[in-house]
């Protein structure tokens, strides 16, 4: 299964306020083991770069004065993220960008139901932990010391050997290519699009006398510590 990386950079945090997306990384996996092919290119946003956006990626005015529009590398992009699912962390920012540079030049935008997050596959693994990239690249031992500032490129790279490590580690390419994976194939997209169950309403409740008999235990309480506060 042929799966894409990607990762931006941006002049803000939203499009519809005028943010541009400036960078862009890919890279390429093919059962979950990177090929060696990836993708990157700069845009001229045809904006100034906030000093706030800088300070973050480094992308300067006078840097992406000379790159291209997003409308002149659009084609080979396109090529490149081909029809795969589409992995990023926090995806939504991401897809948001891209399809946001997509419409304005009227093309289609790209499907969400492509888009696979890293962020909520780690929610899902790790409730009630930091899902930054680099806090899961520390939880994951992956060395990110090479990183200075914010680059689309790098970013992927980590994101990519994270991506690995949340769906089972590399051992999971090592499938032989005639087993019959049609089963497999399906538990692993319903595994990585980590999307959460919504749960029904327990269909237990407290009945009315309980609720009478809890607040006559409460009213036996000695100045209770969180009715103080609440008095407070």
């Amino acid at each position: 299964m042929r799966e894409i990386i990607f990762d931006t950079e941006t002049t803000g945090f939203d499009p519809a306020t005028g943010d541009r997306l400036v960078e862009i990384g890919c890279i390429e996996l093919v059962n979950r083991v990177p090929t060696g092919e990836s993708f990157h290119a700069y845009f001229n946003p045809q904006r100034a770069m906030p000093a706030a956006a800088e300070a973050v990626h480094g992308l300067s005015d006078i840097f992406l004065s000379d790159k291209p529009l997003f409308l002149h590398g659009v084609d080979a992009l396109l090529d490149f993220l081909g029809d795969c699912p589409l992995v990023a962390h926090n995806a939504k920012f991401d897809f948001g960008f891209l399809n946001h540079e997509l419409k304005l030049i009227g093309r289609d935008p790209i499907s969400f139901e492509r888009m696979v997050d890293t962020v909520a596959i780690a929610r899902t693994l790790h409730p009630g932990a930091k899902h930054s990239l680099d806090a899961l690249c520390t939880r994951y031992g992956i060395d990110r010391s090479h990183r200075i500032k914010h680059g689309a490129l790098l970013d992927a790279e980590l994101l990519a050997q994270l991506y690995i490590e949340l769906t089972g580690g590399r051992q999971i390419g090592l499938v032989l290519a005639s087993e019959d994976t049609g089963n497999a194939g399906e538990m692993e997209r319903a595994f990585v699009s980590a999307v959460r169950p919504v749960r029904p309403a327990r269909p237990h409740r407290a009945s009315v006398a309980e609720l009478e008999r809890h607040a006559a235990f409460i009213a036996m309480l000695d100045k209770p510590l969180w009715l103080d506060g609440a008095a407070a």
